[in-house]
């Protein structure tokens, strides 16, 4: 058949792209779009080989073998077939396993029923060599495609190099068309102007980002305090906010937990101890009040069959999984499907802490995009106060519906 197919080593690829641009081969320090990568790989393949693609195959690792976000957008797309393996984890170090068998399975399947002329691998692994030279014995001309090592050398087998009949390199200019280093300095920082949350709220999400961390206490004999959540009902009175106190860091639950603990000052007068509305932080959740008293709906409470099913298929097709990205979908559709405007303008109260009940169905949402990295870890810090940023940011943007003020 005068046909090409695609097989590819994801794990490879976007390892090897990590490696390129963000220095290190972890895949969390990149993004991904997936149907830009699917698209470069289906037209450089039949300018290459001069032949229609039939299929591209996607070999990846997963928990349990159990498809991720990622998977599952992949596995919609045309001409794309996902092969899972197994995702293990031994002292603190992912591995990927079967995935290389399932990689020569295919490959020599393909050739022996003459299912393509043509089969581009995207990988490194030596494993596959048997494979490769099975397929060119069935009369199929292989193509080994490599991505652009950081340190300009091999970041493949030789022995798989020297065995292919044609080698191309994935430059960074192709790289860089589909995928991209994530910025890590800071879990607030998108592109353009940062919009502020109306007069009543300061800038976007500063309470959460700017919050001084215990190493940055008043000295003993004053009164430290919490950040002050902006209050809905400052009409222009009073002194207007300060730009945000300097921090080291994101700060934790934990450390805004201190801040409401005792003094150790002799002469300190107890301050109330700030009530942590986020459930992530096991310990250090008051989950008591605060849970009872909200009387906000979550968003499954406000959500109908139909919609449940059209936002599973916008969650496959359309949203990438960033964590700050994930945060602004939520809050969406939150925000469009309460019907009462008291409860946005309630929600704008609890700013910048996000009620405990919202928040663990946040996260719980944010979960199923592969912020996990294994169903026993918990989310990432930064990509839980990256989620909550998102959040607010897109609070911000569409801002509470304030009632009218009575006569």
């Amino acid at each position: 058949m005068d046909r090409c197919v695609v097989l590819v080593d994801a794990g490879y690829l976007l390892g090897a792209a990590a490696s390129l641009l963000a220095g290190e081969p972890s895949r969390s320090r990149i993004l991904v779009d997936h149907a830009a990568v699917v698209a470069g790989l289906r037209e450089r393949a039949e300018r290459e080989t001069g032949r229609p693609l039939l299929r591209i195959y996607w070999f990846d690792g997963a928990p349990d073998r159990v498809p991720q976000p990622e998977h599952r957008r992949l596995r919609v797309m045309p001409r794309v077939t996902v092969r899972l393996g197994a995702l293990t984890r031994t002292d603190g170090r992912w591995a990927q396993k079967g995935v290389d068998a399932a990689m020569h399975a295919e490959l020599s399947e393909l050739a022996r029923n003459r299912a393509c002329s043509d089969v581009v691998l995207v990988t490194g692994d030596g494993d596959l060599l048997p494979g490769m030279m099975s397929a060119k014995e069935h009369g199929v001309a292989v193509h080994l495609w490599a991505v652009q090592a950081a340190d300009g050398d091999y970041n493949q087998s030789e022995d798989l190099v020297a065995e292919a009949d044609e080698r191309r390199v994935l430059d960074r200019a192709w790289i860089t068309a589909a995928i991209r280093a994530r910025d890590i300095s800071g879990v607030c920082a998108p592109a353009g102007p940062a919009p502020e949350f109306g007069p009543e709220f300061g800038p976007e999400i500063a309470a959460i980002l700017a919050a001084p961390l215990p190493e940055s206490a008043p000295p003993a004999g004053s009164v430290p305090a919490p950040p002050e959540p902006p209050h809905p009902a400052r009409n222009g009175s009073g002194p207007a906010p300060g730009p945000p106190p300097h921090h080291k860091g994101v700060p934790t639950p934990k450390d805004l937990a201190d801040l409401g603990r005792p003094h150790p000052a002799p002469h300190h007068h107890p301050v109330a101890a700030a009530t942590l509305r986020w459930s992530s932080e096991k310990g250090w959740t008051d989950r008591g009040h605060e849970q009872d008293s909200s009387g906000l709906p979550t968003l499954a409470q406000l959500t109908s069959a139909e919609q449940r099913w059209a936002d599973r298929e916008d969650d496959i097709t359309a949203v990438s999984g960033d964590p700050f990205e994930v945060g602004q979908v939520f809050a969406r559709r939150w925000i469009a499907r309460v019907a009462d405007p008291t409860h946005r303008q309630q929600l704008s109260g609890h700013y910048p802490r996000v009620p405990h009940r919202i928040d663990g169905e946040l996260l719980r949402y944010a979960a199923r995009f592969g912020l996990l990295a294994h169903k026993d870890d918990q989310i990432d810090e930064q990509d839980r106060y990256a989620i909550r940023a998102g959040f607010w940011r897109e609070f911000g943007i569409r801002g509470p519906a304030a009632p009218a003020p009575p006569d």
